[in-house]
Protein backbone atom coordinates (compact mmCIF):
# COMPACT_ATOMS: atom_id res chain seq x y z
CA UNK A 1 0.00 0.00 0.00
CA UNK A 2 1.00 3.62 -0.80
CA UNK A 3 1.35 6.02 2.17
CA UNK A 4 2.21 9.42 2.11
CA UNK A 5 3.44 11.51 5.00
CA UNK A 6 3.84 15.13 5.20
CA UNK A 7 6.36 17.07 6.48
CA UNK A 8 6.90 21.22 6.97
CA UNK A 9 10.33 22.52 5.66
CA UNK A 10 12.30 24.83 8.67
CA UNK A 11 11.84 28.72 7.82
CA UNK A 12 15.03 29.62 5.67
CA UNK A 13 16.25 31.96 3.16
CA UNK A 14 17.31 28.74 0.84
CA UNK A 15 13.64 28.00 0.04
CA UNK A 16 13.62 31.07 -2.18
CA UNK A 17 15.44 28.55 -4.21
CA UNK A 18 12.46 25.94 -4.21
CA UNK A 19 9.89 28.99 -4.67
CA UNK A 20 11.87 29.68 -7.88
CA UNK A 21 12.17 25.74 -9.45
CA UNK A 22 7.89 25.61 -8.66
CA UNK A 23 7.75 28.70 -10.84
CA UNK A 24 10.12 26.89 -13.37
CA UNK A 25 8.11 23.96 -13.38
CA UNK A 26 4.98 25.68 -13.78
CA UNK A 27 6.35 27.78 -17.08
CA UNK A 28 7.65 24.11 -18.38
CA UNK A 29 3.79 22.98 -17.56
CA UNK A 30 2.80 26.12 -19.44
CA UNK A 31 5.43 25.87 -22.72
CA UNK A 32 4.20 22.22 -23.06
CA UNK A 33 0.76 23.18 -23.28
CA UNK A 34 1.38 25.54 -25.64
CA UNK A 35 3.17 22.84 -27.65
CA UNK A 36 0.12 20.45 -27.57
CA UNK A 37 -1.95 23.00 -28.61
CA UNK A 38 -0.06 24.00 -31.59
CA UNK A 39 0.26 20.38 -32.59
CA UNK A 40 -3.02 19.80 -32.42
CA UNK A 41 -4.28 22.45 -34.47
CA UNK A 42 -2.17 21.55 -37.24
CA UNK A 43 -2.11 17.87 -37.35
CA UNK A 44 -5.15 16.82 -34.88
CA UNK A 45 -3.22 14.84 -32.73
CA UNK A 46 -1.50 15.23 -29.77
CA UNK A 47 2.33 14.95 -28.48
CA UNK A 48 3.94 12.15 -27.29
CA UNK A 49 6.21 12.52 -24.14
CA UNK A 50 8.77 11.22 -25.78
CA UNK A 51 8.72 13.61 -28.41
CA UNK A 52 8.36 16.50 -25.24
CA UNK A 53 11.07 15.29 -23.49
CA UNK A 54 13.20 15.30 -26.47
CA UNK A 55 12.20 18.93 -27.71
CA UNK A 56 12.63 19.98 -23.60
CA UNK A 57 15.93 18.44 -23.50
CA UNK A 58 16.84 20.40 -26.94
CA UNK A 59 15.50 23.97 -25.65
CA UNK A 60 17.93 23.21 -22.23
CA UNK A 61 20.89 23.80 -24.57
CA UNK A 62 19.72 27.02 -25.85
CA UNK A 63 20.70 30.55 -23.95
CA UNK A 64 17.12 31.62 -23.85
CA UNK A 65 15.93 28.57 -21.74
CA UNK A 66 19.09 27.55 -19.71
CA UNK A 67 16.84 28.35 -16.32
CA UNK A 68 15.39 25.21 -17.52
CA UNK A 69 18.00 23.41 -16.22
CA UNK A 70 17.51 24.69 -12.80
CA UNK A 71 14.61 21.85 -12.35
CA UNK A 72 15.51 18.20 -12.03
CA UNK A 73 15.18 16.46 -14.87
CA UNK A 74 12.84 13.75 -12.67
CA UNK A 75 10.47 16.44 -12.05
CA UNK A 76 10.77 17.54 -15.88
CA UNK A 77 9.97 13.74 -16.40
CA UNK A 78 6.58 13.73 -14.03
CA UNK A 79 5.76 17.03 -15.66
CA UNK A 80 5.54 15.12 -19.26
CA UNK A 81 3.75 12.42 -17.91
CA UNK A 82 0.86 14.09 -16.40
CA UNK A 83 0.27 16.00 -19.36
CA UNK A 84 0.46 12.40 -21.56
CA UNK A 85 -2.14 10.74 -19.43
CA UNK A 86 -4.08 14.19 -19.62
CA UNK A 87 -4.11 14.26 -23.06
CA UNK A 88 -4.13 10.67 -23.53
CA UNK A 89 -8.05 10.51 -21.51
CA UNK A 90 -9.19 13.36 -22.99
CA UNK A 91 -9.29 11.67 -26.52
CA UNK A 92 -10.41 8.42 -25.06
CA UNK A 93 -13.13 10.86 -23.94
CA UNK A 94 -13.46 12.59 -27.57
CA UNK A 95 -14.30 8.87 -29.58
CA UNK A 96 -16.51 7.84 -26.19
CA UNK A 97 -18.57 11.35 -27.00
CA UNK A 98 -17.81 11.93 -23.24
CA UNK A 99 -17.44 15.66 -22.46
CA UNK A 100 -14.35 16.80 -20.93
CA UNK A 101 -11.42 18.90 -21.36
CA UNK A 102 -8.11 18.69 -22.35
CA UNK A 103 -4.98 20.09 -19.58
CA UNK A 104 -5.44 23.88 -19.47
CA UNK A 105 -2.77 26.82 -18.69
CA UNK A 106 -2.13 27.61 -15.05
CA UNK A 107 -0.87 30.76 -13.29
CA UNK A 108 2.13 30.46 -11.74
CA UNK A 109 1.34 31.46 -8.79
CA UNK A 110 -1.16 28.27 -9.16
CA UNK A 111 1.52 25.98 -9.84
CA UNK A 112 2.63 24.52 -6.77
CA UNK A 113 4.76 21.56 -6.59
CA UNK A 114 7.09 19.50 -8.75
CA UNK A 115 7.72 15.65 -8.37
CA UNK A 116 10.71 13.46 -7.97
CA UNK A 117 11.00 9.63 -8.73
CA UNK A 118 14.29 8.37 -8.17
CA UNK A 119 17.14 10.44 -7.70
CA UNK A 120 17.38 14.13 -7.22
CA UNK A 121 17.18 13.99 -3.35
CA UNK A 122 18.62 12.48 -0.25
CA UNK A 123 17.24 12.04 3.04
CA UNK A 124 19.10 11.32 6.70
CA UNK A 125 17.18 11.75 9.93
CA UNK A 126 15.37 15.10 9.18
CA UNK A 127 17.47 16.75 6.44
CA UNK A 128 17.03 16.57 2.98
CA UNK A 129 19.10 17.69 0.36
CA UNK A 130 17.47 19.14 -3.04
CA UNK A 131 19.57 20.56 -5.57
CA UNK A 132 22.41 20.74 -3.98
CA UNK A 133 20.80 22.45 -0.81
CA UNK A 134 20.42 21.48 2.71
CA UNK A 135 16.92 21.79 4.19
CA UNK A 136 15.56 20.66 7.64
CA UNK A 137 12.14 19.51 8.13
CA UNK A 138 9.99 18.71 11.27
CA UNK A 139 10.40 14.71 11.38
CA UNK A 140 6.97 14.35 13.05
CA UNK A 141 6.70 10.88 12.12
CA UNK A 142 9.45 8.10 11.01
CA UNK A 143 10.20 7.17 7.46
CA UNK A 144 9.48 3.56 7.43
CA UNK A 145 9.55 2.14 4.29
CA UNK A 146 10.15 2.42 0.61
CA UNK A 147 10.60 5.55 -0.90
CA UNK A 148 8.05 5.71 -3.93
CA UNK A 149 8.21 9.89 -4.66
CA UNK A 150 9.07 12.90 -3.18
CA UNK A 151 6.83 16.01 -4.08
CA UNK A 152 8.03 18.87 -3.03
CA UNK A 153 5.20 21.27 -2.39
CA UNK A 154 4.23 24.77 -1.43
CA UNK A 155 0.92 26.63 -0.42
CA UNK A 156 -0.98 29.94 0.13
CA UNK A 157 0.21 30.92 3.09
CA UNK A 158 3.77 30.84 1.62
CA UNK A 159 4.94 27.29 3.85
CA UNK A 160 7.42 24.82 2.49
CA UNK A 161 6.46 20.87 2.38
CA UNK A 162 7.94 17.43 1.06
CA UNK A 163 5.35 14.64 0.46
CA UNK A 164 7.14 11.42 1.00
CA UNK A 165 5.17 8.61 -1.17
CA UNK A 166 5.86 5.10 1.06
CA UNK A 167 4.84 1.83 0.07
CA UNK A 168 4.33 -0.16 3.27
CA UNK A 169 2.37 -2.87 4.54
CA UNK A 170 -0.56 -0.94 6.62
CA UNK A 171 -2.42 -2.78 8.92
CA UNK A 172 -6.04 -1.57 9.67
CA UNK A 173 -7.34 -0.75 12.87
CA UNK A 174 -8.20 -4.05 14.68
CA UNK A 175 -12.26 -3.56 16.11
CA UNK A 176 -13.02 -4.75 19.54
CA UNK A 177 -16.17 -6.57 18.46
CA UNK A 178 -17.54 -7.81 15.47
CA UNK A 179 -19.98 -5.77 14.71
CA UNK A 180 -21.33 -4.80 10.94
CA UNK A 181 -22.85 -1.38 10.77
CA UNK A 182 -24.31 1.00 8.48
CA UNK A 183 -24.14 4.41 8.04
CA UNK A 184 -26.37 7.08 6.63
CA UNK A 185 -24.97 11.14 5.23
CA UNK A 186 -26.84 13.80 5.81
CA UNK A 187 -27.32 17.45 6.15
CA UNK A 188 -28.27 18.02 9.90
CA UNK A 189 -26.91 15.43 11.05
CA UNK A 190 -23.64 14.27 9.36
CA UNK A 191 -23.75 10.07 10.11
CA UNK A 192 -26.49 8.40 11.19
CA UNK A 193 -25.33 4.49 12.80
CA UNK A 194 -27.51 1.81 12.66
CA UNK A 195 -27.11 1.36 16.14
CA UNK A 196 -29.06 4.67 16.63
CA UNK A 197 -25.91 6.81 17.14
CA UNK A 198 -26.11 10.26 15.44
CA UNK A 199 -22.97 12.43 15.29
CA UNK A 200 -23.52 16.01 14.29
CA UNK A 201 -21.48 17.87 11.83
CA UNK A 202 -19.10 20.04 13.04
CA UNK A 203 -19.29 22.48 10.16
CA UNK A 204 -15.70 24.26 9.88
CA UNK A 205 -16.46 26.67 7.37
CA UNK A 206 -19.74 27.77 7.87
CA UNK A 207 -18.61 28.59 11.32
CA UNK A 208 -15.31 30.39 10.15
CA UNK A 209 -17.96 31.99 7.08
CA UNK A 210 -18.18 35.53 9.09
CA UNK A 211 -14.31 35.99 9.75
CA UNK A 212 -13.58 34.61 6.29
CA UNK A 213 -16.00 37.38 4.89
CA UNK A 214 -14.09 40.29 6.94
CA UNK A 215 -11.04 39.12 5.85
CA UNK A 216 -11.94 38.84 1.87
CA UNK A 217 -13.18 42.28 2.27
CA UNK A 218 -10.14 43.74 3.63
CA UNK A 219 -8.41 41.90 0.89
CA UNK A 220 -10.70 43.61 -1.90
CA UNK A 221 -9.75 46.94 -0.27
CA UNK A 222 -5.74 46.32 -0.79
CA UNK A 223 -3.78 46.92 -4.12
CA UNK A 224 -2.77 44.21 -5.99
CA UNK A 225 1.05 43.55 -5.78
CA UNK A 226 1.25 45.86 -2.55
CA UNK A 227 2.73 44.43 0.47
CA UNK A 228 -0.28 44.88 2.25
CA UNK A 229 -2.31 42.83 -0.09
CA UNK A 230 0.59 40.18 0.34
CA UNK A 231 -0.02 40.13 4.14
CA UNK A 232 -3.94 40.53 3.66
CA UNK A 233 -3.95 37.61 1.37
CA UNK A 234 -1.36 35.53 3.67
CA UNK A 235 -3.81 35.71 6.84
CA UNK A 236 -6.56 34.82 4.45
CA UNK A 237 -5.07 31.47 3.21
CA UNK A 238 -3.87 31.08 6.97
CA UNK A 239 -8.01 30.84 7.87
CA UNK A 240 -8.61 28.27 5.06
CA UNK A 241 -5.92 25.90 6.13
CA UNK A 242 -7.03 26.35 9.78
CA UNK A 243 -10.36 25.47 8.42
CA UNK A 244 -9.34 22.57 6.49
CA UNK A 245 -6.65 21.19 8.99
CA UNK A 246 -9.34 21.38 11.56
CA UNK A 247 -11.65 19.27 9.25
CA UNK A 248 -9.33 16.69 8.13
CA UNK A 249 -8.28 16.34 12.61
CA UNK A 250 -11.76 15.57 12.79
CA UNK A 251 -12.22 13.17 10.54
CA UNK A 252 -9.41 11.04 11.67
CA UNK A 253 -10.38 11.04 15.22
CA UNK A 254 -14.06 10.48 13.84
CA UNK A 255 -13.04 7.01 11.45
CA UNK A 256 -10.43 6.21 14.16
CA UNK A 257 -13.09 5.66 16.40
CA UNK A 258 -15.91 3.64 14.29
CA UNK A 259 -12.85 1.28 13.42
CA UNK A 260 -12.14 0.30 17.10
CA UNK A 261 -15.75 -0.40 17.68
CA UNK A 262 -16.80 -1.64 14.72
CA UNK A 263 -15.31 -4.59 12.24
CA UNK A 264 -17.29 -3.72 8.76
CA UNK A 265 -18.66 -0.15 7.56
CA UNK A 266 -21.25 -0.23 5.08
CA UNK A 267 -22.03 3.32 3.23
CA UNK A 268 -23.78 4.17 0.13
CA UNK A 269 -22.13 4.82 -3.43
CA UNK A 270 -23.02 8.59 -2.82
CA UNK A 271 -23.31 10.75 -5.72
CA UNK A 272 -21.20 13.77 -4.45
CA UNK A 273 -21.75 16.05 -7.98
CA UNK A 274 -25.13 15.97 -8.03
CA UNK A 275 -25.60 16.60 -4.04
CA UNK A 276 -23.41 19.65 -4.58
CA UNK A 277 -25.35 21.22 -7.10
CA UNK A 278 -28.47 20.43 -5.08
CA UNK A 279 -26.63 21.86 -1.40
CA UNK A 280 -24.02 23.93 -2.44
CA UNK A 281 -21.74 25.18 0.32
CA UNK A 282 -23.12 22.52 3.18
CA UNK A 283 -21.58 19.74 1.25
CA UNK A 284 -18.22 21.35 0.70
CA UNK A 285 -18.03 21.73 3.92
CA UNK A 286 -19.01 18.28 5.12
CA UNK A 287 -16.32 17.18 2.47
CA UNK A 288 -17.79 13.62 2.38
CA UNK A 289 -15.34 12.40 -0.03
CA UNK A 290 -12.54 13.06 1.93
CA UNK A 291 -13.88 11.60 5.08
CA UNK A 292 -14.93 8.39 2.73
CA UNK A 293 -10.91 8.07 1.42
CA UNK A 294 -10.17 7.84 5.11
CA UNK A 295 -12.78 5.25 6.07
CA UNK A 296 -11.04 3.24 3.39
CA UNK A 297 -7.78 3.04 4.03
CA UNK A 298 -8.27 2.72 8.20
CA UNK A 299 -11.28 0.73 8.01
CA UNK A 300 -12.85 -2.55 6.09
CA UNK A 301 -15.43 -0.44 4.13
CA UNK A 302 -18.55 -2.00 1.91
CA UNK A 303 -20.24 0.49 -0.53
CA UNK A 304 -23.88 -0.37 -1.57
CA UNK A 305 -25.55 0.92 -4.76
CA UNK A 306 -26.19 4.47 -4.25
CA UNK A 307 -29.87 3.91 -6.04
CA UNK A 308 -30.89 1.46 -3.37
CA UNK A 309 -34.32 3.43 -1.62
CA UNK A 310 -32.87 2.87 1.72
CA UNK A 311 -34.99 5.61 3.03
CA UNK A 312 -38.23 4.61 1.60
CA UNK A 313 -37.66 1.10 2.98
CA UNK A 314 -39.28 -0.07 5.61
CA UNK A 315 -36.39 -1.78 7.93
CA UNK A 316 -38.78 -4.12 9.70
CA UNK A 317 -41.26 -6.09 6.62
CA UNK A 318 -39.11 -4.26 3.90
CA UNK A 319 -42.89 -2.29 2.21
CA UNK A 320 -40.87 0.56 0.00
CA UNK A 321 -42.98 4.00 0.47
CA UNK A 322 -42.91 5.96 -2.66
CA UNK A 323 -44.64 9.03 -0.95
CA UNK A 324 -41.90 10.23 1.17
CA UNK A 325 -40.37 13.80 0.88
CA UNK A 326 -37.97 15.44 1.88
CA UNK A 327 -39.28 17.35 4.75
CA UNK A 328 -40.85 14.35 6.36
CA UNK A 329 -38.01 13.00 9.39
CA UNK A 330 -40.43 10.52 10.67
CA UNK A 331 -42.97 8.16 9.12
CA UNK A 332 -44.80 5.55 9.69
CA UNK A 333 -44.96 2.40 7.53
CA UNK A 334 -48.48 1.24 6.50
CA UNK A 335 -47.48 -2.10 5.94
CA UNK A 336 -46.24 -3.22 9.79
CA UNK A 337 -47.45 0.43 11.40
CA UNK A 338 -43.70 0.57 12.90
CA UNK A 339 -42.76 4.43 13.28
CA UNK A 340 -39.29 5.20 11.49
CA UNK A 341 -36.67 7.73 12.12
CA UNK A 342 -35.64 8.70 8.24
CA UNK A 343 -31.94 8.75 9.01
CA UNK A 344 -31.58 5.64 11.36
CA UNK A 345 -34.77 3.40 9.14
CA UNK A 346 -31.95 3.93 6.22
CA UNK A 347 -28.76 3.35 8.28
CA UNK A 348 -30.25 0.06 9.30
CA UNK A 349 -31.27 -0.86 5.70
CA UNK A 350 -27.43 0.01 4.34
CA UNK A 351 -26.24 -2.13 7.15
CA UNK A 352 -28.77 -5.43 6.13
CA UNK A 353 -28.48 -4.95 2.61
CA UNK A 354 -24.56 -4.89 2.91
CA UNK A 355 -24.04 -7.81 5.35
CA UNK A 356 -26.64 -9.32 2.92
CA UNK A 357 -24.87 -8.71 -0.70
CA UNK A 358 -21.37 -8.87 0.34
CA UNK A 359 -22.36 -12.52 2.61
CA UNK A 360 -20.51 -11.67 5.73
CA UNK A 361 -21.46 -14.33 7.75
CA UNK A 362 -21.01 -14.42 11.38
CA UNK A 363 -21.24 -11.06 12.13
CA UNK A 364 -23.53 -8.97 14.02
CA UNK A 365 -25.54 -6.53 13.01
CA UNK A 366 -25.22 -3.16 15.15
CA UNK A 367 -28.85 -1.82 14.54
CA UNK A 368 -31.59 -0.43 17.18
CA UNK A 369 -34.85 -1.89 17.36
CA UNK A 370 -37.97 0.95 16.32
CA UNK A 371 -40.96 0.40 18.12
CA UNK A 372 -43.99 -0.46 16.98
CA UNK A 373 -47.19 1.57 17.08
Amino acid sequence: MILTYKYKLYKTKRLRKIDEIINIAGAIYNHCIALHKRYYKLYGKYLSKYQLQKHLTKLKKLPKYKHYRKVPSQAIQDITDRIDKGFKLFFENKKKKIKTSPPTFKKLSKYKSYTLKQAGYKIENNIIWLNGYKFKFWLSRPIDGKIKTITVKRDNVGDFYICVAIEKEYQKISAASGKIVGIDFGLKTFLTLSDGTKIKAPRHYLNSLKELKKLQRKLSKKVKTSNKYKKAKRKLAKLHRKVANSRRDFFHKLANELAKKYRYIVIEDLNLKAMQKLWGKKIIDYAFSEFVSILEYKTNLIKIDRYYPSTKTCSVCGYVNENITLKERYWICPECKTKHDRDINASINICKVGASTFGIDGVRPAIVRQPSL
